[in-house]
């Protein structure tokens, strides 16, 4: 059985969720591996997570010579790892970064490459929500090694057991490799919910909420939720760009999306129909945004989301 390669998403060595997502579909495809690239004293703790979740190899590379730099000592990382192996796929999660090392390396090994798939089948074709969402697309990669990436929440992660059988990989870094260094970064403030772009639940708030994300934000932390909004309450200076759900903005494919005080326009809803399921609360029953909903609410999101946060608070006990 082929190899398939998983690149662990983590935080200082901390495994996150979709790296889990990913195992489980890379188990489809063939048998899982997956690949650290950190520190090496955090590897025993990656293993033990990893293993727990079907990956038979765990490819541990030293970042020393990889931290502080963009993404192109990454690929090459991967690039390789990856040589003379026989591999059915490379799986990353979908984001920025990933998006650019994916490129990168699939220019390296001559392959093809599929980005922000929602689903990979055991076949290997993926599926893609396209054109602000208005078409869904299938389609394989027909040269080399499968390079997809794939969104946060496009497969539950399922528990299984594997090797997790560590092996230390050396690799060696170029200079042209090295030609851009990160001088300075800001991490985001701890706010204790979860990333944006990876929440199982998201809760939106718009022109709706008149600016008063207070209803939005006590929702959310019932639920254990990420807040998201739309453009035009980031135009408002409501909340901050990081914020925004929708074209513009960032995409999200969470289990449950909460749009509260969101008229539904186009941009917002490239940025999250393929949501698992979507509940609407808008004081206009005409709003664009009930054309998609699983369920929907015409009412106030100030009467409203307080009453649910509060049978909700009430039901948790």
């Amino acid at each position: 059985m082929s190899e398939v390669l998983v690149l662990v998403d983590h935080v200082a060595g901390t495994v996150k969720k979709p790296t889990y997502e990913l195992l489980a579909i890379a188990r489809r495809l063939g048998e899982p591996s997956a690949v650290f690239i950190g520190g090496v004293d955090a590897a025993e703790a990656v293993a033990d997570a990893v293993r727990g979740y079907g990956a038979e190899k765990v490819y541990v590379i030293d970042d020393s010579d990889i931290v502080g730099y963009l993404v192109a000592p990454m690929a090459e990382a991967l690039q390789q790892l990856a040589a003379g192996k026989d591999l059915a796929a490379i799986l990353l999660p979908s984001s920025a970064q990933n998006k650019e090392i994916a490129g990168r390396l699939a220019i390296k090994l001559g392959s093809g490459l599929i980005t922000d798939a929602v689903d990979v089948a055991a076949d290997g074709t993926t599926i893609q929500s396209v054109f602000a969402g208005s078409y869904t697309v299938a389609a394989q990669v027909t040269t080399g090694i499968p390079i997809i990436t794939v969104k946060p929440n496009s497969a539950a992660p399922q528990e299984a057991d594997g090797a997790g059988v560590v092996e230390h990989v050396t690799v060696t870094i170029s200079d042209a490799a090295k030609a851009a260094r990160v001088e300075d970064s800001r991490p985001r403030a701890a706010t204790g919910r979860p990333e944006l772009t990876e929440a199982a639940v998201v809760v939106s708030g718009g022109r709706g909420t008149g600016g008063d994300f207070g209803p939005v934000d006590a929702l959310a932390d019932a639920l254990g939720a990420a807040v998201g909004a739309s453009r035009a309450a980031v135009d408002s200076g409501w909340l901050s760009h990081t914020f925004q759900v929708g074209q513009t903005g960032k995409t999200v494919s969470p289990q449950l999306y909460m749009a509260n005080g969101i008229s539904g326009a186009i941009q917002h809803r490239a940025g999250m129909q393929t949501s698992k399921t979507i509940v609407a609360v808008n004081k206009d029953p005409d709003a664009p945004i009930f054309d998609i909903v699983d369920f929907g609410v015409v009412g106030d999101l100030h009467t409203v989301l307080p009453a649910l946060t509060a049978q909700i608070s009430r039901r948790k006990g």
